[in-house]
């Protein structure tokens, strides 16, 4: 357990919410950190609610699941209140799945299976989200072309989520959070472009950035020379 100083609300109050705002992956440009400038600012209000209680970080990774659940379920209906309730309800998730992560790290409670537990579930929530907000545009529209190009959409993203961590294990790269900072938009836009009645363009985004940087990914490996042993 931290010390009574490190705890929220003490002395080091400051430095606490410096350290768990930081954001994890120093490579991505500021103006695309959005779990720092939205995110992490909205989860450290749950941390401090929590902290003191039974709540462990991965009963907020289950809350956050269930809650994204909940938002590709609302998508799926295809009626606009309710994609407008699932564009929120995705965002909420995005919040929870920050603030589980900065529970452990506050408490010193870091497992290989907690962090697993939340990868897992992400990937999970991840496929929903797609495929039940390019369903739900369909029957909210009857456009079978965006409906495919969802689908498209959706095996695009986790082809360059694979090769993400493909690439990670051959470039031997420590660092991270770069799928976090991604998540986080892929969480955030929907609810955006929900609200603006434009779902097809959240579509639309989401295939040119998978596509992009499964493009990249693929350009930099063959790019790269062979790694040699030590």
């Amino acid at each position: 357990m931290p010390s009574e100083k490190s705890l929220p609300g003490s002395d080091a109050d400051f430095d606490y919410r410096r350290s768990v705002l930081k954001s994890e992956n120093r490579h991505t440009p500021k103006f695309l950190q959005l779990n720092k400038y939205l995110n992490r600012p909205a989860a450290s209000l749950i941390v401090r609610a929590v902290f003191r209680t039974r709540v462990t970080p991965n009963h907020l990774t289950v809350l956050s699941f269930l809650i994204g659940l909940a938002g590709a379920f609302c998508f799926f209906q295809g009626r606009t209140r309710w994609v407008i309730a699932g564009g929120i309800l995705i965002e909420i998730s995005s919040i929870v799945d920050c603030a589980d992560g900065m529970l452990a790290r506050a408490r010193g409670q870091m497992s290989e299976f907690g962090a697993y537990l939340d990868l897992v579930f992400d990937r999970v929530n991840e496929f929903f989200l797609i495929t039940g907000y390019s369903y739900g545009f369909y029957r909210l529209t009857g456009r079978h072309d965006v409906f495919i190009l969802g689908l498209v959409t959706c095996g695009l993203y986790f082809l360059q989520t694979t090769f993400h961590y493909l690439l990670k294990d051959y470039f031997r790269d420590p660092t991270h959070g770069e799928t976090a900072e991604i998540r986080a938009w892929l969480m955030f836009l929907p609810g955006v472009f929900a609200g603006a009645n434009r779902m097809d363009w959240g579509v639309y985004v989401l295939f040119a950035a998978s596509l992009s940087i499964l493009t990249f990914q693929i350009a930099r490996f063959f790019r790269s020379r062979p790694i040699k042993n030590p």
